[in-house]
């Protein structure tokens, strides 16, 4: 596919704000805000594949429920540590 740049950004931002449950909408739409402009190809590429991802297996990586696939590993770093802190 040859997708320009900032439509392959508006799209994945849409995706990642029509996910299926509550908790990944706020999450990734939160990170892809943030992110996704300053991301290099292979970066959107990552995680346009992340993005195929069922939901309940991303929700569960990022509760630290299971662990994170290898190649999704730093990805999921970058997205756990732009969650906002509660205090308890």
């Amino acid at each position: 596919m040859n997708e320009l740049h900032e439509h392959r950004v508006k799209r994945l931002k849409m995706r990642s704000m029509r996910r299926g449950i509550k908790e990944m909408d706020l999450i990734l739409d939160r990170f892809a805000q943030a992110n996704l402009d300053t991301m290099d190809d292979a970066g959107l590429s990552l995680y346009d594949a992340l993005l195929n991802e069922n939901d309940h297996d991303l929700y569960q990586w990022v509760s630290g429920q299971t662990t994170v696939p290898a190649q999704y590993r730093h990805l999921m770093d970058r997205i756990i540590a732009q969650l906002p802190k509660t205090e308890i």
